[in-house]
């Protein structure tokens, strides 16, 4: 996901999609710790886009 795109989001938009990539990063690591996850680089990923989104949320209150 790339941060214009995240931007481009209402901030419900943005809480529920950091939802919704908590929920996917539960899962992988679940995943990762039983052996069943194919590309163990996904999970670096999803961290990243949580990231993005926590930092996109933060400009957008101190610019506000």
């Amino acid at each position: 996901m790339k941060a214009k795109e995240i931007r481009e989001m209402s901030r419900e938009e943005m809480v529920q999609k950091l939802d919704e990539l908590k929920k996917d990063l539960f899962n992988l690591r679940f995943q990762h710790a039983t052996n069943q996850l194919e590309n163990p680089i996904k999970i670096v990923a999803v961290k990243r886009d949580i990231a993005r989104i926590n930092t996109i949320i933060r400009e957008k209150e101190i610019s506000q």
